[in-house]
């Protein structure tokens, strides 16, 4: 392409290894779009929603969107090559800038084979890896090749200051575009008191791994809340795609739940909720801003097991992350088991002091996550904008934006 076509439709080569990558670099692309008035060109590794706005991808998303450290140790030599030809694609197209959405195993490699073949391409990337959880030394690493990360979490920025890792801005968690479709209408919630029968949703994860070790544990504890006067109306959570598998193993709980089927059905469920029984994720943020209580479990895989002593985070919630203190409980691994369970989610079923405590502290989630102004992925756009613009040098703050 001549250089004076480039100028006039700006390239961006971006990067999404899994479906919340593919959702989260949909809505950058679109903003992106918006932002430069259709005037740019797209390449690089998506999913449908990033392919229906012109990404033709160098291949399907699939193939790296793996889960788990044991998962991707034993795909190692297919990881390498795409990782190989991903790096190569970048530095021929030579794109205005490289977008990294999430991803870390995959694409912090990418970014740092372009930095070596490439080194004047500007490299952003989009959702921190949990460098405030383990592995602190990779703020740094980064440092050395992202030259603007965009943070969706609130306290990052400061962790990356203090860990000395690349420029990072606050750009907003996508979620704050979803408060509508999180917050109860008029009615849609019913008033808990002590005639109340309470909704309770499960929600076991969103990967085969999570479902298989929690629901078996989570059907044990179902059983015993079930058994509070008055009973308690279930409702059980499943992906599409293991939504066969939960039903499956749900057949064998000792209370029949109704089943709940794809994002929409689950938050239209949320709404109704009055508490959750959950795995550790982002649906903790989810609940959070629905405004409903829950416990927390999650049994890691055999490989995190022996690695459990490197984390460094306070919790494995999000919730209590923004938030800075453990207000929602949570059980990991031998912790995890009905009986802990059960004691701890029977408060949340009425009016207790417990429930409050979790009711305030949400009501100030939204503010700990808020931004001044616009949404995060018009955020995003700007600070991807920019990063195209010279000085795009590594390690360097963008003209007019402030740092976290």
């Amino acid at each position: 392409m001549a250089r004076d076509d480039r100028e006039r439709r700006p390239t961006v080569f971006i990067i999404a290894g899994e479906e919340s990558g593919d959702i989260l670099g949909s809505s950058l692309m679109a903003a992106l779009a918006a932002r430069l008035g259709g005037r740019v060109r797209f390449l690089g590794v998506g999913g449908q929603r990033m392919q229906r706005l012109g990404l033709a991808s160098l291949f399907p998303i699939e193939e790296i969107s793996l889960h788990g450290i044991s998962e991707v140790l034993l795909r190692i030599p297919r990881l390498l090559g795409r990782i190989r030809q991903t790096a190569r694609a970048v530095a021929a197209a030579s794109p205005d800038v490289l977008v990294l959405v999430d991803a870390p195993a995959f694409n912090l490699r990418v970014g740092h084979r372009v930095r070596r073949l490439a080194p004047g391409i500007p490299i952003v990337d989009y959702v921190s890896p949990s460098v405030w959880a383990y592995a602190p030394g990779r703020a740094r690493r980064m440092a050395r090749f992202v030259d603007r990360l965009l943070a969706i979490l609130p306290f990052e920025p400061a962790v990356h200051r203090r860990l000395g890792g690349p420029a990072t801005f606050y750009v907003g968690h996508p979620l704050l575009q979803r408060l509508e479709d999180l917050r109860p209408a008029a009615g849609e919630r019913t008033q808990l008191t002590a005639g109340t029968k309470p909704v309770l949703v499960v929600l076991p994860g969103s990967r085969r791994s999570e479902v298989t070790r929690l629901m078996p544990v989570f059907g044990e504890t179902v059983g015993k809340v079930a058994g509070r006067p008055g009973g308690v109306e279930v409702l059980l959570s499943a992906v599409p795609r293991l939504a066969a598998e939960v039903r499956a193993m749900a057949a064998a709980w000792p209370v029949a739940p109704t089943i709940v089927e794809g994002e929409a059905a689950t938050y239209a469920a949320f709404r109704r909720s009055h508490a959750a029984l959950a795995a550790s994720g982002t649906v903790t943020l989810e609940l959070a801003l629905s405004g409903v209580p829950m416990v927390v479990a999650y049994r890691l895989d055999a490989f995190l097991k022996v690695l459990r002593h490197l984390l460094k985070a306070h919790s494995i919630v999000l919730a209590n992350l923004v938030l800075g203190e453990n207000v929602i409980p949570e059980f990991i691994d031998a912790d995890a088991e009905p009986e802990r369970l059960a004691r701890a989610l029977l408060p949340l079923l009425s009016l207790t002091p417990d429930r409050a405590r979790q009711l305030a502290a949400f009501g100030q989630i939204e503010a700990l996550m808020a931004l001044e102004s616009g949404t995060p992925s018009a955020r995003a756009a700007e600070i991807v904008a920019e990063a195209m613009q010279p000085p795009a040098l590594a390690g360097g703050v963008a003209t007019g934006i402030k740092v976290g």
